[in-house]
């Protein structure tokens, strides 16, 4: 150790057991140290021993009770040198007489080098850049000495600067920081000096000059907008014309309405903004030490048309806690035993249009105790005033990412259909993997592991893992768009299925065991799409096609650190989604073909294209001044081809006759 106070695990139960510390010196000769007993105590020269038991798991603290600094003249109870304690510790736990187990630490601790008192050194005071710059003259290199041909040194006698006052360094680097700049009026040199110098140079002080950082403090002014220009709206986020899909929902007080979410990475963010008509179900993991209040459920919400709405809310309690907690094996770390915690809420927004109607909320509550787990969940879901079984989602027909497909059996009497993916827990076996839905343009990947014994047969196999990834797609038809009808034929596209594997090939191999050819362990859904239109400014995205096929690998019993008759088998289903053209892209003419210098998507120059920054298409800069710029332009081109001609000339002669 090389701090002060170290910490360490007692594992198991430390009922009866005596902790005690023993300070160790170890023998020069032998190089070991002394037997040790059962009689020592928790305190040992200027160490302690401190435990905090606990159920399964002790926490063992030895702490260093002396003081580190370093010694000042005419100071005791300090440390002399820098390395203050080589000191060898071992912590017995015995019960009785038996010793169960022991540690040893080997302690080098150095003393803190913070002072303490008061300090009183010459410190070296650094110029404001902004006015000076910090070296004023940057060829003194050498301190206490002449740097030679450096004349803005200072350590530099009269009579040494005689001996190379011609040879002086020059610019910067000779101690010239603050030089003229080329624009400077009275910089103006005799040589390479442009006749229009003078109606384009810049009269002003050095004190306002470029060079190193300066610059020139000033009055400023802070810009107005006409009051045409103000918008009536003052608030960015309050809404007052009604949401749009995507815009996050605002409280009374002119915040967002946060609910917790999932991040990208992973991680629970408890300050997340809603957003309008996108439903999401996340579950957070927390513990009582980190456990945080999420916002009250008393905040008024903004319906979209400048009015307020108060959530109705209603609590109860959860009676089977085993879903939700899970006990963890570390120490207590908190004081308070247990404490009354949400455990889940559901949210349920009734909108219509634009605005929001009602907001109905069921909070459930339970006892959440120091060392326990909680998985947290919260679900957000958007309903129609004008639907009562909640199938219609949003006034966009068309897909939105994060959405699930709609799915149909249309060969049931049944029509209610699912395309889902393995969501695996505990130990990632297919038996006990739970399923979640299939989500609208996010690629995915999951999977589980299967169980198969040495002696399996792989036509069994084959089918047993046909059977395990074909119930991930309970339906034959996707709905193109997300409030298909199940009534109307049009409004859906059927699953292209390819056969696994074909069963009257040969797969044999043989008599060899633990071995099966072409096992369908991959299954690959493909999802074709295209944007079709738009409502409201959002895209509208249908389905197209939907493909499924399966990938085959060879199987092998696997022999790990010691062979048993049952190995396992990963098996993953894929989903890619697959953006297309809504129309087909129009074919190539004969002379883009030929012709490729005047293809603007093949070349950096683009004479079709001359005339763009006149066109409204261009925002580069404002069109008024483009106009203005390119009529200049085109009145000096003019004026240069009239001159130029051989009439104006002889026009230009006669009237000087």
């Amino acid at each position: 150790m090389s701090g002060p106070s170290v910490n360490a695990l007692f594992l198991g139960n430390a009922s009866g057991v005596n902790f005690s510390l023993v300070l160790s010196t170890i023998d020069e000769e032998t190089g070991k140290l002394p037997h040790l007993n059962c009689s020592g105590s928790r305190r040992a020269g200027d160490w302690n021993l401190n435990v905090m038991p606990g159920r399964d798991v002790s926490k063992v603290t030895i702490s260093l009770t002396r003081n580190l600094q370093l010694c000042l003249p005419n100071a005791t109870d300090c440390c002399t040198a820098p390395l203050c304690v080589v000191e060898t510790l071992q912590v017995l736990a015995c019960r009785g007489s038996v010793m169960l187990t022991h540690l040893l630490i080997q302690a080098e601790i150095y003393a803190n080098s913070s002072v303490i008192g008061n300090v009183s050194e010459n410190a070296t005071v650094i110029p404001n850049q902004a006015f000076q710059p910090l070296g004023s003259c940057p060829c003194d290199l050498t301190a206490g000495a002449c740097d030679v041909r450096c004349c803005c040194d200072q350590e530099c006698t009269t009579d040494l600067k005689q001996l190379f006052t011609g040879s002086c360094f020059t610019g910067v680097f000779g101690g010239d920081v603050n030089p003229p700049f080329d624009q400077l009026c009275s910089a103006k040199s005799m040589e390479h000096t442009p006749d229009w110098f003078p109606f384009l140079c810049v009269q002003s002080s050095l004190d306002n000059t470029p060079f190193l950082g300066y610059f020139y403090h000033g009055s400023i002014s802070t810009p107005r907008d006409a009051s045409f220009k103000i918008p009536l709206q003052m608030s960015p986020g309050r809404v007052f014309t009604g949401y749009r899909q995507g815009d996050p929902i605002m409280t009374e007080e002119n915040d967002y309405f946060t609910i917790p979410q999932q991040s990208m990475a992973g991680q629970c963010v408890g300050n997340a903004p809603v957003a309008f008509l996108q439903d999401f179900d996340v579950r957070c993991l927390t513990q009582l030490a980190s456990y945080r209040e999420g916002l009250p459920h008393d905040v008024r919400v903004n319906s979209g048309t400048g009015d307020f709405i108060q959530q109705n809310v209603i609590y109860g309690t959860i009676t089977d806690v085993d879903k939700f907690i899970t006990r963890s094996e570390s120490p207590p770390i908190t004081e308070v035993p247990c404490k009354n915690v949400t455990f889940a809420e559901y949210y349920k927004f009734i909108w219509e249009g634009k605005n929001i109607k009602e907001i109905n909320v069921t909070v459930f509550l339970g006892s959440l105790c120091d060392g326990e787990v909680l998985t947290q969940r919260f679900t957000v879901k958007f309903v129609s005033l004008n639907n009562t079984n909640e199938t219609e989602s949003f006034g966009n027909p068309g897909y939105q990412v994060g959405k699930p497909l709609r799915a149909a059996n249309l060969n049931a009497s049944d029509t209610f259909g699912s395309l889902k993916l393995w969501q695996p827990a505990l130990r990632g076996l297919c038996t006990s993997a739970a399923y979640t839905p299939v989500l609208f343009g996010l690629d995915s990947l999951s999977g589980c592991t299967l169980q198969v014994g040495v002696n399996e047969d792989c036509n069994h196999l084959r089918g047993n893992v046909t059977d395990k990834l074909n119930s991930l797609i309970q339906a034959t038809h996707i709905g193109k768009r997300s409030n298909s009808s199940y009534s109307n034929l049009n409004d859906w596209v059927e699953i292209i299925r390819l056969d696994p594997y074909n069963s009257d090939t040969n797969v044999s191999t043989g008599n060899l065991k633990g071995i099966c050819l072409d096992v369908p362990a991959n299954l690959n859904i493909r999802i074709i799409f295209a944007t079709v239109g738009a409502v409201q400014g959002i895209p509208q995205q249908e389905i197209l096609a939907v493909q499924i096929s399966y990938s085959t690998v060879i199987w092998q019993f696997q022999c790990g650190l010691t062979c048993g008759n049952v190995d396992f088998l990963p098996i993953t289903a894929s989903v890619q989604f697959i953006k297309v053209p809504a129309q087909p892209p129009i074919p190539l003419t004969r002379f883009q073909i030929n012709y490729t210098e005047f293809d603007c998507d093949r070349n950096d120059v683009c004479w079709p294209e001359i005339f763009y920054p006149l066109t409204r298409f261009y925002t580069g800069e404002p069109y008024p001044q483009c106009l203005a710029k390119t009529l200049a332009v085109a009145f000096v081109v003019l004026l240069v081809a009239v001159t130029s001609s051989p009439w104006f000339q002889k026009v230009w002669e006669n009237s000087l006759l």
